[in-house]
């Protein structure tokens, strides 16, 4: 058998960010086709502490506890994905590039994938240190060709590898429209949400009453 290198025998760690107010079936399929598709050990879910992009959002952000509650039972049983409290333990705002420092800190043999949308790769060079995040990351962007302008995605890519060195694969992903909020407006008006979050999650909004008012 052949002998494994030591860059090969890296561990490949996956990283899913995000509010996850609710995590759904979308985040889930996405998190499912990175690891497939990059041969990745494993996917870890993160959700997001205090999400300054959200300050402005009429609707407040569910307290960090239960939206970490909500992403461990979207979790549980599945050998793919491990969720990481990392971000709703740090006090203040999450930053993407102290995640991975702190990330790296810990396990300096992995490799970092993070899983983002096309759309965001194309306003990360006005996040809080863009060049941590690319020298610490290979980007994986997910673009969909139904919400893609896929020739400002590709000029970006290509300025970001100019301007940071940034490592950016691109994953075609599935056309699956919804959204957490979709799924709030949904359970405040009293319909059913049953196939858009899995079954412990539906469980776990019901029996906390959440998005209820």
């Amino acid at each position: 058998m052949k002998e494994q290198t030591a860059k090969e025998s890296r561990k490949r760690i996956g990283l899913l960010g995000g509010t996850f107010d609710p995590i759904h079936i979308g985040h889930l399929i996405l998190a499912q086709e990175a690891y497939e598709n990059f041969d990745l050990d494993r996917v870890l879910l993160m959700p997001t502490g205090h999400s300054y992009f959200k300050d402005t959002r009429e609707e407040k952000v569910s307290d960090p506890a239960v939206r970490l509650e909500m992403t461990l039972e979207a979790a549980a049983g599945d050998p793919r994905f491990a969720v990481s409290d990392l971000e709703v333990l740090r006090p203040g705002n999450s930053y993407t590039a102290e995640t991975l420092t702190e990330l790296h800190a810990k396990d300096p043999e992995a490799s970092y994938f993070y899983i983002v949308g096309a759309d965001t790769l194309c306003i990360m060079r006005k996040w809080y240190q863009p060049q941590t995040i690319f020298d610490l990351c290979t980007v994986i962007a997910a673009v969909r060709d139904d919400q893609t302008d896929t020739e400002t995605f590709c000029r970006e890519a290509e300025a970001l590898r100019a301007d940071f060195g940034a490592k950016i694969e691109m994953l075609p992903a599935r056309n699956i429209d919804l959204s957490s909020t979709e799924i709030r407006a949904r359970v405040r008006a009293g319909l059913p949400i049953r196939y858009m979050v899995n079954a412990p999650v539906e469980a776990y909004i019901t029996s906390h009453g959440l998005y209820t008012s």
